[in-house]
């Protein structure tokens, strides 16, 4: 019976200070080379010492190995070990694949999901540096390489599902985690929207269940809204974003909504909750932008 395949990557590190490069390789690895991309790797710099940074860049080698029946076949000719491998330094006929820049910046989001190691969880926090690829953040909750989780963009409200690709243990706590996009989003770390949201006051009928799995049926308003969500005011049974509920407006239809945020207690946004359609197209509502009047162009004299 065939095993899963692995592969071999050469990834292109540089020290944070920019004084010195190197192509470190990493072989028997069943990560796509954007997660590799949205992790970050330890190397040795000859004058800064130890060094934890994300790749610059990446390639695919082609493996020598195969895999069959659980049993490795290499072929004894390859070096791997030595620098002059060519898996340290990409064939002048490959071309590398680039992630793009790392950011150092903090954005605050939303980490929400199951732990197999805690269970339902979601919390606050910022990132380190992030790029299209995923980010780097510092979570409390131990979850696990592997496990997928959803990131919330406390800026637009936008939501996306990412995979654990790395996870360290941080010296003053917690944990320091890569995040990895299913594929490249350079849009999502924007501190704009992408559609223009209404302020709109419509009052409507929210359906759900609470923590014990208990259905209930509430009144809400909404705050605003656009053409895939909307911001809704007193809503007092949800406690976790990833929720499902059904919001109705009478006479306008209903649909399905995934709670992507939840607003803090004795915060500005305290009862309030984000959420994002699951029905493209379907929506309890019409969207009504006004258009701001265009400036008057002066008399001429």
């Amino acid at each position: 019976m065939l095993s899963g395949t692995v592969k071999t990557f050469s990834l292109h590190v540089r020290c944070r200070y920019g004084d010195h490069d190197d192509w470190i390789t990493l072989q028997s690895r069943v990560e796509s080379l954007e997660q590799l991309l949205a992790a970050p790797f330890g190397f040795e710099c000859p004058t800064h010492g130890a060094q934890l940074e994300f790749p610059l860049e990446g390639v695919e080698k082609q493996s020598s190995a195969s895999r069959v029946s659980g049993l490795v076949l290499t072929n004894p000719e390859s070096k791997t070990t030595q620098k002059g491998s060519p898996l340290f330094s990409p064939g002048k006929s490959a071309k590398p694949r680039r992630s793009s820049e790392r950011k150092a910046f903090c954005v605050p989001i939303i980490v929400y999901g199951w732990s197999k190691s805690f269970g339902t969880f979601h919390e606050n926090t910022t990132t380190l540096m992030f790029n299209a690829s995923g980010a780097l953040v510092r979570l409390v909750t131990p979850v696990e390489i592997g496990e997928n989780l959803f990131i919330v963009n406390k800026f637009t409200k936008d939501e996306l599902e990412v995979r654990v690709v790395f996870k360290d243990f941080h010296h003053n706590g917690g944990f320091d985690v890569g995040l990895a996009f299913a594929k490249p989003a350079s849009n999502f770390w924007r501190k704009t929207r992408c559609g223009m949201r209404a302020p709109q006051t419509l009052r409507v009928i929210v359906r759900g269940k609470d923590r014990n799995g208990n259905p209930f049926r509430q009144s809400s308003y909404t705050m605003d809204i656009s053409e895939d969500g909307a911001r809704l005011d007193n809503v007092a049974y949800l406690t976790s974003p990833g929720q499902v509920i059904e919001v109705k407006r009478r006479w306008h239809g209903k649909a399905r909504f995934r709670v992507a945020w939840i607003g803090q207690l004795g915060t500005s946004e305290s009862n309030q909750i984000g959420i994002c359609t699951m029905d493209s197209g379907k929506l309890p509502w019409r969207i009504k932008f006004v258009t701001p009047p265009l400036p008057k162009s002066p008399k001429k004299s």
